[in-house]
């Protein structure tokens, strides 16, 4: 699968998105906020660095939970199984979608906090 072309590779990247928007609903959930703020921004019409502030908050809570998906589908199919070792990784993974949230909500009140004055 290395060396494929360009038009190759983006087709397996959205095949994924595809696959997390079916599969998981915290990441239906997610895009559904991210839309909604979108929309926020485009009625607020906010400097150019809030647009790239909050697209850097969204895309890294995405790319943390398309990670944690991917590390969850690969453990349950490699060892179905409970085990403490991969329950430990299942968690961090959950962890890391966690920590890049607060992060997105942190940019959200930085952002209000400069609307509001």
């Amino acid at each position: 699968m290395k060396n494929q072309p360009f038009h190759r590779r983006l087709s397996f990247a959205l095949a994924g998105i595809g696959a997390a928007l079916r599969s998981e609903k915290s990441f239906r959930t997610q895009v559904a906020a991210a839309v909604a703020i979108l929309l926020v921004l485009a009625w607020v019409q906010p400097a150019p660095v809030w647009w790239a502030l909050i697209a850097i908050a969204i895309a890294g809570v995405f790319a943390a939970e398309l990670i944690n998906t991917a590390l969850e589908a690969l453990a349950d199919h490699l060892h179905p199984e409970q085990h403490p070792r991969i329950k430990l990784a299942k968690d961090c993974a959950a962890a890391a979608v966690l920590v890049a949230s607060l992060a997105a909500l942190a940019v959200a009140a930085a952002f209000l906090r400069s609307l509001l004055g």
